[in-house]
């Protein structure tokens, strides 16, 4: 099979993707059934995610039923009141103020697992942690596939795993790494809620790159 060259135009738009890519939350999402070819195309696209040792150690529990979706939003309640305590003052306020989950009023959630192999696994023997990156990357795929779709996808991280593990009856070995509202959007803001909001700023370049090795440092004695 010839090799598929691409060209700076297509480079472009993988660019632009990724650079309007966006969390969603529930204030952004429609009612707007999504339909089953869209759901397909956004999980074909982390099927194809790089894994280590080209295990694929992934599972996904796609959830449409409300009354499952209220008992993951109750998780989501019970964490989103102790991450509050966490930042004080000004931050504590904007915290507050922040939508942070939209798994109620998204049309369909999917869970994403990681189901660690019975086996040793090829380039996982020395980093046990690169079967849970594997599984990062296939939802890294599902977030641009979405975007490029003009679909909205939010991670959601203020819930209790184990709690969702329960809810969704999954298996004792799988480790739940990510839990997704998908559904059309009211809008794409043009930067990240939490850059606009000035909750943190975007780093530069310059500042995270480290040419050859880092520099030796000097530590006081204590």
């Amino acid at each position: 099979m010839k090799q598929r060259i691409f060209n700076k135009d297509e480079a472009k738009v993988l660019e632009e993707i990724i650079l309007h890519r966006r969390d969603i939350r529930g204030n952004k999402f429609l009612q707007t059934p999504l339909s089953d070819a869209v759901i397909e195309k956004i999980l074909y696209a982390a099927l194809n995610a790089p894994s280590v040792g080209f295990s694929q150690p992934w599972e996904f529990v796609i959830v449409k039923e409300q009354s499952i979706k209220e008992q993951v939003k109750q998780s989501f309640n019970e964490e989103n009141q102790k991450g509050a305590t966490y930042f004080k003052g000004k931050k504590q306020k904007q915290y507050l103020q922040l939508k942070l989950e939209g798994i109620t009023e998204a049309p369909v959630n999917i869970a994403v697992f990681y189901k660690k192999s019975k086996d040793p696994v090829l380039g996982q023997t020395s980093m046990k942690e690169t079967g849970l990156y594997s599984v990062v990357c296939a939802v890294q795929n599902m977030w641009l596939m979405a975007r490029a779709l003009n679909i909205g996808i939010g991670w959601v991280s203020l819930i209790n795993p184990r709690k969702i593990k329960r809810i969704l009856n999954a298996p004792a070995e799988n480790q739940l790494v990510a839990y997704l509202c998908i559904g059309h959007v009211v809008e794409f803001l043009e930067k990240p809620e939490l850059e606009i909001i000035k909750w943190e700023s975007r780093k530069l370049m310059n500042n995270v790159i480290i040419n050859n090795k880092y520099k030796i440092q000097k530590h006081e004695n204590i």
